[in-house]
């Protein structure tokens, strides 16, 4: 009788990386432009969703593809939360048209949360957003459950209030909270999310990014 070689599974791996502005959300780019790469060199783990060059704050990665589809898939619409940086202090009739959806050029956007904010405790953004002396700004806190291709930046223009900074502040459970700008840490894989490992055990591990920031006030 042949004996069974039983193997131990290996947990899944789930990080949190604060996107700097002007990093691509993959680890390769023949115009040399700044990748995950620049940040990390952790083999088998790949962005679960995506965020714009352009866009900074909260990207999960995982080495799960299960779990990665979980996370980044329209259909189980966890709910992705951007602090957002528009031209204009729009009203609350203006910011309705958002909570019960507005058609853009790809079709009807879903219902969002959205509220007026005090500017959030963040990093200052190199290069600085573009400033008009004459016209005032304000914030947004967006959630919505669609990943549509640049769907924020979208919705703000389709009122009247142009996005200056966008900034993923949450996806689902996980805040950035003090992660710094080209840091990442790893944290355990909720057992709710059904990832196709098993023995995720909790890991308090932190690490971070290649390059360093200075700390921002909170």
């Amino acid at each position: 009788m042949q004996a069974r070689v039983l193997r131990p599974t290996r947990k899944s791996r789930l990080l949190l990386f604060n996107k700097p502005y002007g990093v691509l959300t993959q680890f390769t780019d023949q115009a040399g432009r700044q990748t995950l790469k620049d940040f990390m060199e952790i083999p088998g783990i790949y962005p679960a969703g995506r965020l714009d060059r352009d866009s900074e704050g909260l990207l999960l990665l995982t080495d799960d593809g299960q779990l990665q589809n979980r996370i980044a898939s329209p259909r189980h619409k966890m709910p992705k939360t951007y602090w957002v940086q528009v031209e204009g202090i729009p009203d609350e009739q203006t910011l309705d048209h958002l909570r019960t959806g507005i058609v853009l050029n790809d079709g009807p956007t879903l219902s969002a949360s959205v509220r007026m904010i005090a500017p959030p405790p963040v990093w200052p953004r190199t290069p600085p957003i573009r400033v008009r002396q004459s016209v005032p700004d304000s914030w947004l806190e967006l959630t919505i459950t669609e990943g549509r291709n640049r769907q924020v930046r979208r919705m703000t223009a389709a009122i009247g209030y142009p996005t200056l900074r966008l900034i993923r502040c949450q996806i689902g459970p996980w805040r950035i909270d003090a992660l710094e700008p080209g840091c990442w840490r790893e944290l355990q894989v909720p057992a709710s999310l059904g990832s196709s490992r098993t023995d995720n055990k909790p890991n308090s591990t932190r690490r971070t990014g290649t390059t360093t920031s200075a700390r921002w006030k909170h």
